[in-house]
């Protein structure tokens, strides 16, 4: 049984990120396309990654029991794949902001929801956080790959016919999902905790302001990247495979991770090596347009993402159910919704006001990061 649980987690990762891996890189060509000005992409962005930030919260403070997390997923699943056919009927801004604030919500929770499933999984039975997750990364890298790929052939469109594929699949899966022995309350002698409670761990603190900066300084690529590396004169297909080969350096770091004793070192150094990536790895995006030079800094990615978030893994797994649960929903609340939505929207003004120089926007995301080596947590 611990066995399925472990393939149905791996299979999990993969439709997530196949979605991710259409959405992040290509929605914004897809709005672009539809004749919406960069500007009002950066908004549209922007205002989806507050959406995250709110659905994250709000839905995983729902949730005190683990067996609960499958039934949410499940609803989740099903509900974003009808809010993506709206991108086959909507054309206008107004369309698309409901859209995009809509699926936003109620996607973001799948991923951190199965990062709890798989944590806690581990407390049962061991086995690498890394082996498991890397699945995800595998489905990134291909959908982007498959993404660029079709849609330089036969047209935009097939970006968002891909997006329902994936969606479609995923309902399959949770629906087919195998039965977890992840038991029932969450710790019952446990007061239930709020998130104000939390905040008074000066640790967490530290915690939250080190991810924050660290994943939200990723905005500018997660929102620009694809529109800038046109500019400069690179076909969708290069675009796709620039994207492909940061998630590569991801598959490596998940794969490696642990055989190179990074699970010795402490979460705080893991930070500072992941801090160290990020300011090189901007400060090269913004420099450089030469692709192989980017495409060297594109192999960052496994600092500057993957370090931080399997640090962020190792400093959650230290807490009770019910405070991981909450946890999770603020490292992905946070750093992956309000801080890469105010940075998005920080890059969106300058790409409208500062028109011959958009490279800024990656040399601010290095300076975001920087103050990271002097708070982290232990």
């Amino acid at each position: 049984m611990y066995n399925s649980s472990i393939r149905w987690l791996a299979l999990g990762y993969f439709s997530y990120f196949f979605t991710n891996g259409v959405f992040f890189p290509f929605i914004p060509i897809w709005l672009n396309h539809l004749g919406i000005d960069v500007s009002k992409v950066g908004v549209l962005i922007s205002l989806g990654l507050i959406a995250r930030f709110v659905g994250s919260l709000v839905i995983m403070k729902m949730i005190d029991k683990i067996s609960q997390i499958m039934t949410f997923i499940r609803c989740l699943s099903v509900i974003t794949f009808v809010l993506s056919l709206g991108f086959m009927v909507g054309t206008e801004w107004f369309s698309m902001l409901l859209i995009i604030l809509s699926f936003n919500f109620f996607f973001s929770p799948m991923i951190p929801l199965t990062d709890i499933l798989t944590t806690h999984l581990q407390k049962s039975i061991p086995f690498e956080y890394g082996s498991v997750r890397v699945w995800g990364s595998v489905s990134f890298i291909l959908s982007a790959f498959l993404t660029g790929y079709l849609s330089d052939r036969f047209g935009y469109q097939t970006i968002i016919y891909i997006l329902l594929i994936s969606e479609a699949y995923t309902i399959f899966l949770v629906i087919m999902h195998p039965n977890f022995r992840l038991g029932h309350r969450v710790h019952r002698e446990v007061r239930d905790i709020s998130f104000s409670e939390l905040l008074k761990d000066r640790e967490i603190v530290k915690f939250l302001f080190c991810t924050t900066l660290l994943q939200s300084s990723h905005a500018a690529y997660y929102g620009f990247s694809s529109i800038y590396w046109r500019e400069i004169g690179y076909s969708i297909h290069h675009i796709g495979t620039l994207w492909s080969v940061s998630i590569l350096s991801e598959i490596v770091m998940l794969m490696i991770f642990e055989k190179i004793n990074f699970s010795f070192f402490k979460v705080r150094s893991i930070f500072l090596y992941s801090t160290i990536c990020t300011i090189a790895r901007w400060s090269v995006v913004a420099f450089s347009t030469s692709f192989l030079v980017i495409l060297f800094s594109q192999l960052l990615h496994s600092g500057t993402f993957t370090l931080c978030h399997l640090a962020s893994m190792k400093f959650i797994n230290r807490y009770s159910d019910k405070e991981m649960i909450l946890l999770n929903a603020l490292y992905s609340s946070l750093g992956l919704g309000i801080g890469l939505a105010i940075l998005a929207i920080i890059s969106g003004f300058i790409y409208q006001h500062f028109h011959d120089n958009h490279n800024l926007v990656f040399f601010l995301m290095s300076l975001v990061a920087s103050p990271v080596i002097f708070f982290r947590p232990k």
